[in-house]
C-alpha cells in the first residue's frame, strides 16, 4: 500500500507527492498549486514531469492559487488544486 508523502511546504513538492493528480480521470488539463504566503519557485524536473504527463502547472501563492481554480473550474476546465495554507 502506497501512501502519498506529506506535504507541509513548498519544499515537500516533488513528483511523487503529485501522483494523485497524474491518476485522475478524465484526466486534469491543469494544476493550481498555492505554494502559501508567497510564489515559491518549484524544481523545473517536477513542473517538465507533469508537463510530459500532458498536465500544465500553475504557481502562485495560496489566495491567487484559489481565485485561479475558481475561475478555470467556472470556464469548465478540467483542473485540480493542490493548497498549502498561508
Amino acid at each position: 500500500r502506497s501512501v502519498s508523502p506529506q506535504v507541509g511546504s513548498y519544499r515537500d513538492i516533488s513528483h511523487e507527492s503529485l501522483s494523485l493528480f497524474r491518476l485522475l480521470e478524465p484526466q486534469i488539463e491543469i494544476l493550481v498549486l498555492g505554494t502559501g504566503d508567497r510564489v515559491e519557485r518549484l524544481h523545473p524536473t517536477i513542473l517538465k514531469q507533469m508537463r510530459e504527463c500532458g498536465i500544465a502547472v500553475e504557481v502562485q501563492d495560496t489566495p491567487n492559487a484559489c481565485a485561479t481554480f475558481n475561475f478555470l473550474t467556472s470556464e469548465k476546465r478540467l483542473a485540480a488544486a493542490g493548497l498549502i495554507p498561508p
